[in-house]
C-alpha cells in the first residue's frame, strides 16, 4: 500500500487516513479499502496512487486494480442492499458480505450513507476483516461530517491530478 501524503489536511482528516492505513497494515488478507459518500464518490482509499495507473493498464489485479473501481461496485452493492431492504421493510442494512472462490467482499454503513468497503483475499478471516471493519466504522462514523467529506473528496482530486495541495 502507498500512504498518501496527509500534509495540509485537517486533524479529522489526518485521522481518518492513519485509521484505514491501520486497518490495511493490521489485518491479514486485505487488498483494497474504499470509504464511498452517499452518492458513490470515493473519499478515502487504501491504494490512492494505482487510479490513475488503473486508467492506462491492461491487465490488473483486485477489482481492475484500483480503489476507484472498489468505490464503484461498494456504491453499487450498498444501493441495492439498500433497496432490497426497503422492498423487505426490514429497516437499515448494517453490513453486507459476499465470499468468492478467489476473495471476498465487505461493505459496511458508516454514517449518513457512506460506505466503508473491503476487498479481501480468499484466504482472509471474514470474522476479523468485519470486527476490524467495525472497529473503523465506530471510531470514524462520528467525525465523517459533510465538510470533512468535502475535504476527503477534494484531497483525492488533487492527488489525483497530481498537484500539489
Amino acid at each position: 500500500m502507498t500512504a498518501p501524503s496527509t500534509f495540509g489536511l485537517s486533524t479529522e482528516a489526518r485521522n481518518l487516513h492513519w485509521l484505514l492505513t491501520n486497518l490495511v497494515e493490521e489485518v491479514p488478507g486485505i487488498q483494497s479499502v474504499a470509504v464511498v459518500s452517499s452518492d458513490g464518490l470515493l473519499l478515502l482509499s487504501s491504494d490512492p496512487g494505482r487510479n490513475q495507473e488503473a486508467k492506462t493498464q491492461t491487465r490488473r489485479t483486485g477489482p481492475r486494480g484500483s480503489s476507484a473501481d472498489l468505490a464503484t461496485i461498494v456504491s453499487g452493492i450498498g444501493s441495492l442492499t439498500v433497496g432490497a431492504a426497503k422492498l423487505m421493510d426490514s429497516g437499515a442494512v448494517k453490513h453486507t458480505m459476499v465470499a468468492m472462490d478467489e476473495g471476498s467482499l465487505f461493505v459496511m454503513s458508516i454514517s449518513d450513507g457512506s460506505l466503508l468497503g473491503v476487498h479481501g483475499s480468499a484466504d482472509c478471516d471474514m470474522s476479523v476483516v468485519a470486527y476490524h471493519m467495525a472497529l473503523f466504522v465506530g471510531r470514524a462514523g462520528h467525525v465523517l461530517t459533510p465538510e470533512l467529506r468535502s475535504e476527503l473528496r477534494k484531497s483525492l482530486e488533487q492527488e489525483s491530478a497530481g498537484s500539489p495541495r
